[in-house]
């Protein structure tokens, strides 16, 4: 097993520290009209909808409450909807304490909670596209959301794919690695690489993508 596959259990909360830092000054500077600005890439959201489900998830991984259910679309829902009487700035105290307190719970789960986190690092994009906020995808995060994306692929045994990153130094292979299946190939920017993983819309985007349909690679869905 090389380096790259063995998982490093303080990344995911790297990752989540370092998006807490970007995404809550951000969130605290904007009007409460941006809160309610829909969010394309979760139909039927709004921006603070997105927020407030990852508040309340990151809570949930803080506090070890994973009911029967957990993170259903219907639980999800109900999470939302437990938070409608708070203020926007309560919600993002509240994403702000988990981004904060829930790496070492990830930590220790074992790699279970994991996805938890890129979950997370995703959803801030999402937010950072509503807004017009250049690199959505990207920002100082994304080499740790393309190590926890790459080892995620593998673990889940997804379609082998091999990147060429138009601002990456070297490819990135993703998926599984047996060798049985030819990889597919994707050659552009890293945060469109994220968005096709995530199932986020690429459309207008410059990139090739050979070997593999689209619709094949979002693993959240």
């Amino acid at each position: 097993m090389t380096s790259a596959e063995v998982r490093d259990p303080e990344l995911p909360g790297r990752l989540l520290i370092l998006e807490r830092d970007a995404l809550i000054p951000l969130l605290r500077s904007r009007p409460d009209a941006d809160f309610a600005l829909p969010t394309p890439a979760c139909p039927g959201w709004s921006v603070r909808d997105v927020l407030a489900h990852c508040s309340s998830a990151l809570s949930r991984v803080v506090e070890t409450r994973f009911e029967k259910g957990v993170f259903s679309p219907e639980s999800n829902d109900r999470d939302i909807a437990e938070r409608a009487e708070w203020t926007n700035q309560q919600v993002v105290d509240e994403l702000e304490r988990g981004m904060t307190e829930a790496g070492p719970v990830i930590a220790k789960a074992g790699g279970v909670l994991d996805m938890v986190a890129l979950g997370e690092w995703v959803h801030a994009g999402d937010v950072r596209d509503v807004f017009g906020e250049p690199g959505a995808y990207a920002g100082p995060g994304l080499p740790d959301a393309l190590a926890l994306l790459a080892r995620i692929t593998r673990e889940k045994a997804h379609v082998p794919l091999h990147a060429d990153l138009d601002d990456m130094d070297e490819p990135l292979r993703l998926g599984e690695a047996s060798g049985e299946r030819t990889p597919a190939r994707f050659i552009g920017d890293a945060a469109t690489l994220v968005r096709l993983y995530a199932g986020r819309p690429v459309e207008g985007l410059d990139f090739e993508l050979a070997g593999v349909e689209a619709s094949e690679l979002n693993i959240f869905g």
